[in-house]
């Protein structure tokens, strides 16, 4: 009895062990949710080439795109709005549907000073097809109000969450 007794308890820390092991090699971050458009937050500058990019980075009126506004753009109806017409404009993609993909694509665009947008990028895509629709989205939406700096309306780069999510 006292050897049984001897060996479960040499037994009895592998399985201890083994918990120590998973819990301390996994690393669990969490996302972060945005909601609705966002600004992009300005870059800090580093070297010469990143001054010539600023200087080359200009909306298609020539003027200077703004990271940061006093007042951000709106989309028409606000983002209750916006919420609607990507309901009614957004198709999920069937490669990324049979391929059970969902996540959150971040589109970066510009609203120009006259309220159309362009230059739409994938910041952070998912694939399957879901970047492109994100992307077509976002190039056929209507005029948003411009951002205003100053009291003047200005070209503004904004980042844009677009959630796919299988249901």
């Amino acid at each position: 009895m006292k050897n049984n007794i001897f060996k479960i308890s040499q037994i009895a820390w592998i399985p201890a062990v083994g918990l120590m092991l998973l819990s301390s090699a996994c690393q669990i971050t969490t996302e972060e949710e945005l909601e609705g458009p966002t600004q992009v937050e300005s870059k800090p500058g580093v070297g010469p080439t990143n001054v010539l990019a600023r200087v080359n980075d200009v909306g298609k009126d020539g003027k200077e795109i703004f990271d940061v506004t006093e007042e951000q753009p709106v989309p028409p109806g606000g983002l209750e709005g916006w919420n609607g017409y990507l309901s009614s404009n957004l198709t999920y993609p069937n490669q990324a549907r049979q391929m059970g993909i969902e996540g959150t694509v971040i589109v970066v665009f510009l609203v120009n000073s006259d309220g159309s947008i362009s230059n739409p990028e994938v910041l952070r895509g998912i694939g399957g097809g879901c970047d492109e629709a994100a992307i077509k989205v976002v190039e056929n939406s209507p005029n948003w109000s411009p951002a205003t700096q100053k009291g003047k309306a200005v070209n503004c780069r904004m980042r844009l969450p677009v959630r796919f999510k299988l249901g």
